[in-house]
């Protein structure tokens, strides 16, 4: 009998131990079967409100695993600030599912703040193949891609028409253009986003690039920007700042900004992502009608486009990762990708999408958006991609305002990124 009632003294004790436990576990959020519970979904601002009625399917038909919004502000240095913030926490993040720029991949992942994730659980050959290397870092998938983009030169048909001139498919058309028609008709010639912050690095990137240089290597341990090429890009960004055709009142301009002086009929060429195109032609719009889109050019033809788009992550420490992981397959499916498009204009990951005939009455730009991103080039690869960032943004817009010469400004930033190459 003592050996009975120490047996159910000892069996209660293990109930109430394993009661607390379990308690605790669905406390922490790691009791729930299969990692399956409710999410948080960071992401930066929904410019065209399409996120959360979005989202409004997945927590209608999965009930238990529903998802909060967490909108942070549209400027992805600001995003980028609070997320890190965030994430430093640990396993005091508010943030599930993370939704960032595509050039983050590498740092979140070098940093430890991102999982690694298996490549078989998504549609991932059913994507644009360039944007797959956007979620990956030193060999291992760490994101799955949500949303591309590329940049392209929007201008305005009915002025060309006109004038009997085609869009610029080179610099030097560009530039003529510019300096020559946009006056005649009260307009501003050329912008881009130059305000310094991440749109300036894409700018940028994208002059260097499209003059065949580049600016690291080796996934940022390689520092290659001293050339030829990036002298040529940016000069060419800074001569138009000094000689007139890019207006100084784009070195204030982020995306919204400069598609707005667009939208406002204003500017006659700009440098925008798609969904410019699509505000821009909406119901309403000024210049609804009268625009069209072409690849950015370069010195000799077709330029190359910076890769842009955001990616969907699984915070490391995240609640409920097997809930995080169908949340992203959700949102990456045919169905859902459809409508990022149809209702956030944003371009979607999926290839058949481009060559639907229905989307492409919708969306002229289709095809020319594939070719570019089919063209584009990623961001340069760092795990000090933010710092890498900063420096880019600093020296270039010191040579677009005439504070350095672009040859003095490439020699500082070959410096400069050297410096963090070697940390």
């Amino acid at each position: 009998m003592r050996w009975i009632h120490a047996a159910g003294r000892g069996l209660l004790v293990l109930v109430v131990v394993m009661t607390g436990y379990i308690a605790s576990g669905a406390r922490a959020g790691e009791g729930a079967p299969h990692g399956r519970g409710p999410l948080t979904l960071a992401t930066a601002g929904d410019l065209t409100g399409y996120l959360g009625p979005l989202l409004e399917g997945w927590n209608r038909t999965h009930p238990g695993e529903r998802v909060t919004l967490v909108e942070l502000p549209d400027s992805a240095d600001e995003t980028h600030a609070q997320m890190t913030t965030d994430l430093r926490g640990g396993d005091r993040s508010r943030f599930d599912v993370l939704n960032i720029d595509v050039n983050w991949t590498s740092e979140f992942a070098a940093a430890g703040w991102i999982r690694p994730l298996p490549r078989d659980r998504f549609p991932l050959r059913t994507f644009l193949p360039p944007v797959v290397d956007t979620a990956t870092y030193d060999g291992q998938l760490y994101a799955v891609p949500y949303v591309t983009n590329a940049g392209l030169l929007l201008y305005r048909k009915d002025v060309l028409a006109r004038e009997g001139v085609p869009p610029p498919r080179t610099w030097a058309e560009l530039e003529r253009d510019a300096r020559t028609i946009a006056p005649k008709y009260g307009l501003d010639g050329y912008a881009g986003q130059f305000l310094p912050y991440e749109g300036l690095t894409v700018n940028a990137a994208e002059a260097v690039y499209s003059a065949g240089g580049t600016i690291l290597g080796d996934e940022g341990a390689r520092v290659t920007v001293n050339s030829a090429a990036a002298r040529e890009g940016i000069g060419f960004l800074a001569r138009g700042v000094r000689e007139g055709w890019i207006p100084k009142r784009a070195l204030t301009y982020k995306e919204e900004e400069s598609k707005q002086a667009f939208q406002d009929g204003r500017l006659l060429f700009l440098r925008n992502w798609p969904y410019a195109y699509a505000v821009a032609s909406a119901k309403g719009s000024p210049v609804a009608g009268k625009i069209g889109a072409v690849p950015l050019p370069g010195p000799d033809g077709p330029g190359t486009s910076v890769l842009g788009g955001s990616n969907l992550a699984v915070n490391t420490h995240a609640r409920h990762p097997d809930s995080a992981a169908r949340l992203i397959a959700y949102l990456t499916g045919a169905r859902v990708q459809r409508m990022v498009l149809t209702r956030g204009a944003l371009p979607p990951v999926r290839a058949a999408l481009y060559e639907d005939p229905a989307l492409i009455r919708r969306f002229p730009y289709l095809p020319t958006l594939r070719a570019a991103v089919l063209a584009a080039a990623p961001r340069p690869k760092s795990p000090h991609y933010d710092q890498v960032s900063l420096v880019v943004q600093a020296v270039v817009h010191d040579a677009l305002t005439g504070r350095q010469t672009p040859e003095a400004a490439v020699r500082r930033l070959a410096r400069e990124l050297d410096a963090i190459a070697r940390r």
